[in-house]
């Protein structure tokens, strides 16, 4: 495999850095991890992640298996059950009922039904900037969560990783995957389109987000 740092992974990073960080740099996520804002909010910030996380992992679902990507289903990256129990745990066994979707999400919701289900290079492009961001800045979260509103276990469940072993390892391989995938220069290049999109779909949620909480 092409050594990690080199090849289309690093085309890839360096080609959605931008979109990146302005999505990292949101108020609502500045915000969050400052403690300024209450529970009620990172509770909200889970709920609409569930709902593009339940259409995501669909569509893991349609590409496991498949000889050309259904190496990036790894069943230990699935956040959708460990959503669902931060929320339980947060907001009551009737969290379901109370859950509406931003628009923004809905916009999210509907970019992922529109392609991940029959686009490889869409549906990977949606998989890394997902998975690859919160398996990082998921570790972020859930060290404020645990200094600024003392969740440990409960309520912070999306952000165990456990089941892929060792984060940094398992980047890396995630790296060397991207890097080996036999895309085509039209494949690679839908990816970078895509995973830019991801990224301002998802900084547009938490955009909706800062006018609910902030």
């Amino acid at each position: 495999m092409t050594a990690v740092g080199e090849g289309f992974a690093a085309r890839l990073r360096e080609g959605t850095r931008e979109e990146h960080e302005r999505a990292e740099r949101a108020v609502f996520v500045e915000s969050l991890l400052a403690g300024r804002l209450g529970i009620e909010a990172y509770a909200g910030m889970l709920g609409q992640s569930y709902l593009f996380y339940a259409v995501l992992e669909d569509a893991g679902e349609r590409w496991r298996g498949d000889p050309v990507i259904g190496g990036f289903v790894v069943d230990g990256l699935l956040r959708r059950d460990a959503l669902a129990a931060d929320l339980a745990f947060l907001l009551g066994p009737g969290w379901r009922a109370g859950l509406r979707p931003l628009a923004a999400t809905e916009s999210y919701v509907d970019r992922i039904r529109q392609v991940c289900f029959d686009d490889q290079a869409a549906f990977v492009a949606h998989h890394y900037t997902r998975y690859l961001g919160d398996l990082s800045g998921g570790q972020v979260i859930r060290r404020r969560m645990r200094e600024v509103y003392g969740l440990a276990d409960d309520g912070v469940r999306f952000c165990d990783f456990d089941g892929v072993g060792k984060v940094k390892p398992f980047r890396d391989r995630y790296r060397e995957l991207l890097s080996a995938t036999s895309w085509g220069e039209q494949g690679r290049a839908g990816v970078v389109a895509e995973a830019n999109a991801a990224f301002r779909l998802n900084r547009a949620v938490f955009t909706d987000l800062a006018a609910v909480h902030c």
